[in-house]
């Protein structure tokens, strides 16, 4: 379990290591998302449910070591250390997401208004770990104009909403719609960010708020 914890922690500071010690893998995580926005009977937001998975590199440095029942398999049992330890490091990152309503973020002091996540599991399938996870609103929030950001400011990780069905909208009000707002960034400035990434992974250090060009932006109106 130590290992686990330590493993995750690594890989919100951007530092990860191979689950055998071993530092010498590219030092980048890739995630594709998919996203739901929770919404209450009055039409006021509660939270977010992510499932993100992960890259195979990354899936099969994870769950080396950690014994199954049945080959080829993982159950969600022999995952939930797995998931506990990775639900805990992803408030060091503020779980990567971010919410703003009318114009401004959901922040107090500080601090993002998202309680701690619940009904968190890893699942495995394809040889890919996928993690679900969901962030209730310390208070639910009613608006019309909805701006759901998922990213990381230093890049290590890099977030790619799913081509199919990314986001959708659960218990919403009638009249609401969805758009995916274009990042700044292009494929050629994904490609020159992973290789910058690496170098200054080499060096001890960090791209600081360089994701910002690959930033999720997921709006929400409603009528």
């Amino acid at each position: 379990m130590g290992t686990m914890r330590r493993l995750f922690g690594w890989l919100l500071a951007a530092a990860m290591m191979l689950a055998s010690g071993a530092a010498s893998a590219h030092p980048h995580v890739w995630i594709t998302a998919t996203s739901e926005l929770l919404y209450a009977e009055d039409g006021s937001i509660t939270g977010v449910r992510h499932a993100w998975t992960f890259d195979g590199a990354f899936s099969a440095n994870a769950v080396q070591g950690l014994q199954r029942k049945t080959d080829g398999a993982y159950s969600r049992e022999e995952l939930a250390p797995l998931a506990q330890a990775q639900v805990e490091s992803l408030k060091q990152g503020a779980y990567f997401t971010s919410l703003k309503t009318d114009g401004a973020f959901l922040e107090v002091n500080g601090k993002v208004r998202f309680a701690e996540p619940i009904d968190y599991f890893y699942d495995y399938k394809d040889d890919h770990l996928t993690l679900h996870f969901t962030l209730p609103l310390k208070a639910p929030v009613k608006s019309k104009a909805v701006l759901l950001e998922i990213y990381d400011r230093t890049f290590f990780i890099d977030f790619q909403l799913a081509k199919d069905h990314p986001v959708k909208l659960v218990g919403a009000p009638a009249g609401c719609e969805v758009r995916l707002l274009p990042s700044m960034g292009n494929e050629r400035d994904r490609k020159m960010a992973q290789e910058a990434s690496e170098e200054s992974f080499k060096e001890g250090g960090a791209n600081v708020a360089v994701g910002l060009l690959f930033d999720n932006k997921i709006s929400v109106s409603c009528s």
